[in-house]
């Protein structure tokens, strides 16, 4: 095997370095320092180093010409071997030469590993394995050490081992990870009959009979290494090597084809029946796409990284000259075919591994199924026209099944979620086939859509039934919208998924919500999806909601007019297609008002009922809103953003409800001042009517009942106490924030310090109520995002801040005093620029201008923000932050310093140009 590895390399590589050139030095630097050792090793050294760095710089410059990364790491691999051989040979000859070598005094030098296979990545690991065929002498022993004490000095990293041929044997019978890399094992130089001995004795005594065992081994190992590299493959920060439809489950399928059918190479596999001439096409396809951007990584970084990254994403696609088209920017363009292609591995790996499962007659008791999509139905209780079950998976029972009616590609897998079955490798094989079929006469077919639609809203396994289709590529065909977005990514860190993942997923947590699973994650969703007319609708607007991503028109427009145009083709009725449509088109309103509006304000919600108009609508719009952020990536949702969605979903149900009368803001805020005096028995009246006149109207308003009755409390308690600072901490732990409420005598800058010394707690605001009295307090609650698990280490956090606002009220400390410096964007958030908008809206609020402000997120941004807020003479009512990855979008309620709204143009202009100016000013950019 070495052999032909080494004729197919020697043609490649010939303008990457002239071999009998380096073994002529060599021998010239031995002839001139014969008796000089350390000046030999000296020479020797300054050679190669000099030789190592034209050779990786001739690579990557090859690499950029060709783009063909396989050869990059080929070339590298026959480099290397020429570099370990001349090594060797200058040690045996004029180092540690053994004019007459007994038996243990022979040495074979092997490559394991990716190196044994013939392919290094510029910045990998040399894995070696030094095979002796006895107990090592002192001169194998010496010779070890000299070679590998001078590739250390030549800077590469090492991964070897010294075994005698029994050692290697015995350790690969105990260890699968040992067994795999000295199945890749490769004659580099030394003594050719030692590695001999050793291959023929690995194939008999580990490989014969052990196929089961490893197959077993290598599937269980592929499962832990998803764990923890991430389950999806439509991540958008993907590990190329050891990610899910990474360059390893390629590894893993020509692993296990070699070990059961003992061929030279994945070549070899077609002829042995684990590929068809098609996979074995796609396999190379992918394999050198992955080698091209993974040789790219190790360049670009000069270090061994495997994760793309979004600040390597766009340099990669710049290597790669992929360039802006359709709405996609190159990056975009880049990574979706990143995705396309794991998709395709995923697909080899799925099929492949499960017909060699079958072919070595794997039982359910040995191993879980590689295809583990649905459960297996038993073959005697099966009896479904057309279809049959071999070894517990669907197939068909005429291989032309699919020709004879189109039909049966979509209701295939309406059979599979139906009846919890996985798929038998080879009817996945004639789906592969059959795209052809799948056009317009099928997609207007009203039983196929029937089928689909049914499989679609199945409550319990539509998420696998769907992802199953689109890995079969049979989704993007039969939904050509759907398509469209398959393996798209949005250029962001808000988005975890690509956009037919997250699609997916949605539809998934849409199952979740129905069967009542994760109540207290969504408590109120939960509740009210029993009581919804149109669930129907409701499934396929999760489906459609970001179908058209990508586009130049906003995507929640164009994918109502696409919901428009489906929906009848799957059957739904015309009512059932408006609804859908509207849904698409509002599916981030409720989501908009809950994050960036003030919920206290009476627009607020009459806003958002003038939308919704009813309480369907509103129930809908509440399931589908939840299961959308869920559905964004993993600790996207949070107890924070459930609370926001319930205060409004109860104040617009509310608001909606046909019983109640309208009822004037007088009389709202006289109910609000009883309510809180039947909970005040123990106060006086003129404690009462204190309190009471020194709050004005959009105090009582825009304040819960239970808030006010804790202000009441806390401002009497105040009272007589010599403290200038009140305050309450309250950790809402089902909330994932802590509350604190301030009540001190209200002053310029009050804020800007309150959140300077959130700064300074690395706390991070995510809402504000500020108030002010009318004898001059303020009134102030911030709600600081959650950081600790423990009660106690977020109520000292909270002191903390608590401590440095009181040195600012004591004038112990200033603010001039304590420079907070908005830190510059590190690590991913560099791979962003996000040009500061600016905008003030006086129709979102009756006694408020609304401003709010996008910038690129980093610390102490806030802080910026509302200091020059309070340098343009502006008095904040509330603010409310929402960050979306690597995007701060922060609300204010507003208005001048006499408590008026921003009328004069002018004035509006002035305040949002001058914003803008500060934060490019604040934050300048690449």
């Amino acid at each position: 095997m070495g052999l032909k590895l080494e004729r197919e390399h020697s043609i490649k590589t010939k303008l990457f370095f002239n071999k009998q050139q380096l073994h002529e030095k060599i021998a010239h630097l031995a002839n001139i320092h014969k008796a000089n050792k350390t000046a030999l090793r000296k020479g020797v050294l300054e050679h190669l180093k000099e030789l190592c760095n034209e050779t990786w710089n001739f690579a990557e410059q090859d690499l950029l010409r060709s783009g063909k990364g396989h050869i990059c790491a080929q070339n590298l691999s026959l480099f290397q071997d020429e570099l370990i051989a001349s090594i060797y040979q200058l040690t045996i000859r004029h180092i540690y030469p053994a004019d007459n070598p007994s038996s243990g005094e022979h040495l074979s030098i092997l490559a394991t590993g990716g190196y044994g296979r013939g392919l290094l990545a510029p910045q990998s690991d040399i894995d070696l394995m030094f095979l002796f065929p006895f107990k090592q002498t002192a001169w194998g022993e010496s010779v070890v050490e000299y070679i590998l004490y001078l590739l250390w000095d030549l800077g590469f990293k090492l991964g070897h081992a010294t075994r005698t041929i029994d050692q290697a044997i015995r350790l690969s019978q105990s260890d699968f990870t040992i067994r795999t890399a000295l199945l890749d094992a490769r004659f580099i130089t030394g003594d050719q009959t030692v590695f001999d001995e050793f291959y023929d004795r690995y194939e008999k005594e580990v490989m014969k009979g052990s196929e089961n065992k490893f197959i077993d081994a290598k599937l269980n190992e592929r499962d832990e290494r998803h764990e923890q590299a991430g389950k999806s493959r439509y991540r958008v920060e993907p590990n190329i090597k050891d990610g899910k439809g990474g360059l390893r489950d390629l590894h893993t399928l020509y692993w296990i084809g070699k070990y059961v059918t003992e061929s030279e190479g994945a070549k070899d596999f077609v002829e042995a029946g684990i590929f068809s001439p098609s996979e074995y096409r796609q396999f190379v396809r992918c394999e050198n796409f992955l080698w091209t951007v993974r040789c790219h990584l190790h360049f670009m970084t000069g270090r061994p990284e495997e994760k793309l990254t979004f600040d390597l994403q766009q340099d990669i696609a710049d290597r790669l000259r992929y360039k802006q088209h359709t709405g996609l920017r190159a990056v975009e363009r880049f990574m979706r075919h990143y995705f396309l292609v794991a998709k395709k591995v995923g697909t080899l790996t799925r099929v492949v591994c499960a017909s060699i499962e079958l072919k070595q007659h794997l039982t359910q008791a040995k191993r879980k199924p590689f295809l583990t999509l649905f459960g297996i139905a038993k073959e005697n209780n099966f009896e479904i026209e057309g279809y049959k079950l071999e070894t517990g998976r669907l197939m068909v029972s005429n291989r032309n099944t699919f020709r004879k009616n189109p039909v049966e590609l979509i209701r295939l897998f309406y059979i599979a979620e139906q009846q919890k079955l996985n798929f038998h490798p080879e009817v996945l094989r004639l789906v592969h086939a059959s795209h052809n079929l799948i056009d317009e006469t099928l997609r207007n077919t009203p039983e196929a859509n029937q089928f689909f639609l049914e499989l679609l809203c199945s409550p319990t396994n539509s998420e696998k039934a769907l992802r199953s289709m689109n890995e079969a590529g049979v989704l993007g065909r039969f939904i050509p919208d759907f398509g469209k977005v398959v393996s798209m990514m949005q250029f962001n860190m808000y988005h975890h998924y690509t956009v037919d993942e997250h699609l997916i997923r949605s539809v998934g947590i849409l199952n979740e919500i129905e069967m009542g699973q994760s109540k207290d994650e969504h408590p109120i969703a939960s509740k009210v999806f029993n009581t919804i007319s149109n669930r129907r609708a409701l499934y396929v607007a999760m489906f459609l909601h970001d179908i058209a991503k990508g586009r130049k028109e906003d995507h929640s427009v164009a994918g109502a007019k696409s919901a428009r145009l489906l929906c009848p083709r799957l059957g739904l009725t015309q009512t059932e297609t408006d609804l859908v449509a509207w849904l698409v088109e509002n599916h981030l309103v409720m989501s908009m008002f809950a994050q960036n509006r003030d919920l206290q304000d009476p627009k607020t919600i009459s806003d958002f009922s003038d939308i919704v108009k009813t309480r369907e609508r509103l129930n809908l719009l509440l399931i589908l809103t939840v299961a959308d952020i869920r559905a964004v990536g993993p600790g996207v949702w949070n107890g924070w953003k459930r609370q926001l969605l319930q205060s409004l979903y109860f104040s617009t149900k509310h608001a909606l409800s046909e019983d109640e009368t309208d009822t004037s803001y007088e009389d709202q805020i006289e109910i609000a001042k009883h309510k809180l005096r039947h909970q005040l028995t123990e106060w006086t009246e003129p404690e009462f009517a204190r309190f009471t006149q020194n709050h004005y109207p959009e105090y009582w308003l825009r304040t819960d009942e239970q808030d006010i009755l804790k202000h009441a409390r806390m401002v009497k308690s105040s009272q007589g106490s010599k403290d200038i600072l009140s305050f309450d901490i309250n950790t809402k732990t089902d909330a994932d924030v802590t509350e604190i409420t301030l009540y001190t005598l209200n002053r310029p800058k009050l804020v800007v310090q309150i959140t300077a010394a959130c700064v300074l707690a690395d706390a991070n605001i995510i809402e504000a109520q500020i108030y002010t009295t009318r004898d001059r307090y303020a009134l102030d609650t911030i709600s600081i995002r959650r950081a600790f698990d423990m009660e106690e280490d977020e109520q000292r956090r909270a002191i903390r801040i608590i401590k440095t606002l009181k040195k600012f009220t004591n004038n112990q400390q200033t603010l001039q005093d304590t420079p907070i410096k908005t830190k510059q964007p590190t690590g991913r958030k560099t791979a962003f620029s996000i040009e500061p908008s600016v905008n003030v809206d006086n129709s979102l609020s009756d006694n408020f201008s609304v401003i709010e402000i996008r910038n690129l997120d980093r610390p102490g941004l806030l802080f910026h923000i509302t200091q020059r807020l309070n340098e343009l003479y502006l008095d904040i009512s509330s603010a409310h932050i929402s960050t979306f990855g690597e995007q701060a979008v922060d609300t204010f309620y507003v208005t001048d310093m006499e408590g008026n709204k921003l009328q004069e143009k002018s004035r509006i202009n002035d305040i949002q140009k001058q914003i803008t100016e500060y934060l490019h000013m604040l934050l300048p950019y690449k």
